[in-house]
């Protein structure tokens, strides 16, 4: 799994991904949520970190190593404009045919959800966030 912006921040999957090792690994490759949560840093510097984390992808995907390549957040990346959805539709068709690619994060594009094999909508209707909790140990991570 590449991580497109999660970052340093420790999430749950970090915490339960351990019980899968060696057979599965998280790349932390974000530099953190664009904008929210006081995310200081300049826009910059996620298109950077979003690039190098695509980059990172299509050397995994090529490889031919793995069998699913998680692509954890791109969505929300490209709703962000990190990254051009005209390069991710790339990486979806170079694919090699054995490799099960899934991409999460809200806001998918339209192209994005045209060239996918499946689609499925995970919709918010209620958030603890939404009243300015943050995420609580042993339920959000």
């Amino acid at each position: 799994m590449i991580q497109f912006v999660k970052g340093s921040w420790f999430t749950g999957e970090l915490k339960s991904s351990h019980l899968l090792a060696p057979n599965f690994r998280i790349i932390r490759a974000g530099k953190g949520f664009v904008g929210i949560l006081g995310d200081t840093k300049p826009l910059s510097q996620h298109m950077a970190a979003a690039k190098r984390a695509l980059r990172t992808s299509e050397k995994i995907i090529a490889s031919g190593l793995y069998d699913i390549v998680i692509l954890d957040e791109i969505n929300y990346a490209l709703s962000r404009k990190l990254i051009r959805v005209q390069a991710v539709l790339g990486l979806i068709r170079r694919k090699p045919a054995h490799v099960c690619l899934v991409l999460t994060g809200r806001g998918a594009p339209r192209r994005i959800i045209d060239a996918a094999d499946l689609v499925t909508e995970m919709r918010k209707i209620k958030h603890p966030y939404d009243k300015g909790m943050t995420a609580r140990k042993g339920i959000d991570f």
